[in-house]
C-alpha cells in the first residue's frame, strides 16, 4: 500500500475518513491455488449455452414477483429469442412459482427444444414438492444449491465440512431415487458462495456428486459456480473457474457453469473471463435484474460477442420489443444509458462526437455502394457506435440529437436528414452558434422540427429589404442586366438595375447602388424533396462575411433570394 509520503507529486489525493480497515482483501479470504494461468490468452469464439434466470432469481429481486401471466409472457419472450434452457422457478418456495411451472406443464407450452430448470434447497421436503411440479414434463433441469463458504458454514448453517457434505449427498440420492431412470432429468448442483469456498471443498462437493448421480458424456451434470457475492477483481473469479475447468472429475460428463453476480459492478467482466477460463454455460437475467445489484446481463454478454462477429446465438434484433416486455414483466425501468438496449446509447449530443459519427455514417453508404452491397449487408465501422443501430431494431432517427452540447456536424445530418438541406461545410459554423444560442437560452434539446424552424427563421424570412419585382436579360456584349424594385425598410425603395456577368453578380450591382455593397464569395444549390431549388450564398457584405439561403422553382430565383437573404442576415446585424 503506498503511504501518503510515498505518493507521487502530482497526485494530491489524501485518505477518506471511510473505515476501509474493517475490510479484508479477498487474498484474506479465499485461497486461489492457480499458478500457470490459460485463460488470458484465449479467445471467445463461440457463445455459451445462456441460461435466463429471470423467473427465479430475478423473480425473487422483486418487491411484487410476477403472477402467472406476466411470467407467462416473459417465458414466451425467452423462448422466441432463442434459449433453450430457462429456469422456469423455484416451486418449493411459494404457491405461485409452484402453479406457474404446472401451468407449464398442463398447457404444453414448452417446446421440444427448450430444458426447463427448477430449483431446490437440500432439503427432502423441498425436494419432493420439487418434482411434483416438474410431474409430466418430459425434460427437465432439477437444480441442487447449499451455501458451502466459511462464514455460512460458521454463522448460518453451523455445520462443519462433513456435515455439509452430508446433507448434499441424502439431498442428491433423493433426488436420484425421484428422477429414477427418467432419461429427460438431468442433474445440476450449485455450491451458493462459491467464490468464498475452499477450491478443495468444492471439488469434493462437485465430484463427488459427478460419482453419485453416475454423469456421463450423453447425460452430463451442471456443475453451476456463482459469484454469489462479488469480493474480488474478475481476474480473480477466472482463476477459480479454471482451476475447477482442469481439476473436475469426469470433465467430459461435466457442464461447467457460471452464476456471476454484480456486486462490484464487474458481472459482465467476470462472465467472459470465466468463458475464458473454461466455463461452458453463463446464467443471468435480461438487463441485470437479481439480488442487490442484480445478475449479470445476458443481453449485454450477448450483444458484445456481437459486436465482435461471433454469433449470440439468441435474436436481439428487435431490442426495443424486448425491452418492453421485460418491463412490463418486472415493473422496473431500463435506465437509458443502459449498453446497447438504453434509449440513449446510440445517441450523440456532443458536437465532436455528432461530426464523426455524421461522417462515418456517410462513409459507410458510398464504401457499401463501391462494394454492391446493400449498407445492411457492408462490414460495419462507424466512429462511436460499436454496433449498428439497425441491426438490433433501432433507426437512425435517434443517433445524432441536439442540444446546447453540439456541433455543426450534428445540425447538418439532422437538417440533411430531417428537412432535406444539405447545407454547405463552410454555412454550417455559422447556422451552429445560431442553434447554440436556442438551446443556451431555453436549456434543453432542439427537435429536428425546431432546427429547420430556426433555420427558416435565420435565412428564409422576410428583412429589412424586399425584392418586390425583378427581370434579367442577357445582353449582346454577354453582360447580364438586372433591373428590380426593391423596398427598404418602410420609408425607402425605387427601381434599381444593374449589369455584371451572370444574373447574381447583376443583382449585387444593383444592390450597390441601393447603398449595398455586396460581393459574392461562393454559391451552392440543392434540389429539395418538393421539386423546388435551395440555394445557399456566401457573401462579403460590407465589412461582414456570411451566408444567405433562398428557395423557389428556378435555381436562377433561388440564387437571387440566398443573396438578399445575406444583405438582410447583415443589416440585421
Amino acid at each position: 500500500m503506498t503511504t501518503l509520503s510515498e505518493a507521487p507529486a502530482w497526485n494530491p489525493q489524501r485518505s477518506s475518513p471511510m473505515p476501509y480497515h474493517r475490510y479484508r482483501p479477498f487474498q484474506h479470504r479465499v485461497n486461489v491455488p492457480v499458478t500457470d494461468r490459460a485463460w488470458p490468452a484465449a479467445r471467445i469464439e463461440r457463445a455459451p449455452l445462456w441460461v435466463p434466470v429471470d423467473l427465479r432469481d430475478g423473480n425473487q429481486a422483486l418487491a411484487e414477483p410476477m403472477d402467472t401471466p406476466r411470467k407467462r409472457r416473459f417465458f414466451d419472450l425467452l423462448v422466441a429469442l432463442g434459449f433453450k434452457e430457462i429456469e422456469v422457478g423455484y416451486p418449493s418456495a411459494s404457491r405461485m412459482d409452484f402453479d406457474f411451472v404446472r401451468h407449464l406443464v398442463d398447457t404444453g407450452a414448452v417446446p421440444d427444444d427448450v430444458t426447463p430448470v427448477v430449483f431446490t434447497p437440500a432439503r427432502a421436503d423441498l425436494i419432493d414438492r420439487t418434482f411434483a411440479a416438474i410431474e409430466g414434463l418430459p425434460r427437465a433441469v432439477v437444480h441442487l444449491y447449499i451455501a458451502t463458504s466459511p462464514v455460512w458454514r460458521d454463522v448460518v448453517l453451523g455445520r462443519s465440512r462433513a456435515e455439509v457434505w452430508r446433507t448434499v449427498r441424502e439431498a442428491a440420492e433423493r433426488m436420484a431415487r425421484r428422477a429414477g431412470d427418467a432419461p429427460g432429468v438431468r442433474f445440476q448442483f450449485s455450491p451458493e458462495t462459491f467464490n468464498l469456498t475452499e477450491p478443495d471443498f468444492v471439488l469434493e462437493l462437485c465430484d463427488g456428486l459427478t460419482r453419485l448421480w453416475d454423469a456421463s458424456p450423453d447425460r452430463p451434470v451442471t456443475h453451476n459456480l456463482p459469484a454469489t457475492v462479488e469480493v474480488a477483481t474478475p481476474n480473480v473469479y477466472a482463476d477459480q473457474i479454471e482451476y475447477l475447468h482442469h481439476h473436475l472429475s469426469r470433465r467430459d460428463s461435466v457442464i461447467l457453469s457460471v452464476h456471476p453476480h454484480n456486486d462490484r459492478g464487474t458481472g459482465v467482466a467476470c462472465a467472459e473471463l470465466a468463458v475464458l477460463a473454461g466455463a461452458q454455460r453463463v446464467e443471468g437475467c435480461l438487463f441485470g435484474n437479481g439480488e442487490r445489484t442484480g445478475n449479470v446481463d445476458l443481453v449485454t454478454l450477448a450483444l458484445n460477442l456481437f459486436a465482435q462477429g461471433v454469433d449470440p446465438m439468441v435474436d436481439f434484433s428487435d431490442i426495443d420489443a424486448v425491452r418492453e416486455t421485460v418491463e412490463h414483466c418486472n415493473r422496473l425501468t431500463v435506465h437509458p444509458r443502459h449498453p446497447y438496449a438504453g434509449e440513449l446509447v446510440h445517441t450523440a449530443f456532443s458536437g465532436t462526437h455528432q461530426d464523426a459519427i455524421s461522417k462515418g455514417l456517410a462513409h459507410h453508404a458510398r464504401q457499401a455502394a463501391e462494394a454492391g452491397l446493400s449498407e445492411r449487408e457492408a462490414p460495419w465501422a462507424v466512429p462511436y457506435l460499436p454496433i449498428d443501430p439497425a441491426d438490433v431494431g433501432r433507426s437512425y432517427e435517434a443517433v445524432i440529437r441536439v442540444n446546447s452540447q453540439s456541433g455543426k456536424g450534428g445540425v447538418a445530418y439532422l437538417l440533411r436528414t430531417h428537412a432535406g438541406l444539405d447545407l454547405p461545410p463552410g454555412m454550417r459554423p455559422e447556422f451552429s452558434r445560431t442553434v447554440q444560442e436556442a438551446t443556451d437560452d431555453s436549456g434543453r434539446e432542439a427537435t429536428p422540427k425546431e432546427l429547420y424552424e430556426l433555420f427558416r427563421a435565420a435565412y428564409l424570412g422576410e428583412g429589412e429589404v424586399t425584392l418586390t419585382a425583378w427581370s434579367t436579360h442577357r445582353e449582346p456584349s454577354g453582360a447580364h442586366r438586372f433591373v428590380c424594385t426593391l423596398v427598404i425598410g418602410e420609408n425607402r425603395g425605387g427601381d434599381y438595375e444593374g449589369s455584371g456577368s451572370g444574373p447574381v453578380t447583376a443583382f449585387a450591382d444593383a444592390l450597390a447602388g441601393a447603398g449595398y455593397a455586396v460581393e459574392v464569395l461562393g454559391l451552392a444549390e440543392q434540389a429539395d424533396v418538393d421539386g423546388e431549388v435551395v440555394a445557399y450564398a456566401e457573401c462579403r457584405v460590407g465589412n461582414t462575411t456570411l451566408w444567405g439561403a433562398g428557395r423557389d422553382v428556378s435555381a436562377p430565383a433561388a440564387r437571387v433570394r440566398a443573396v438578399l437573404s445575406a444583405v438582410n442576415r447583415a443589416a440585421a446585424r
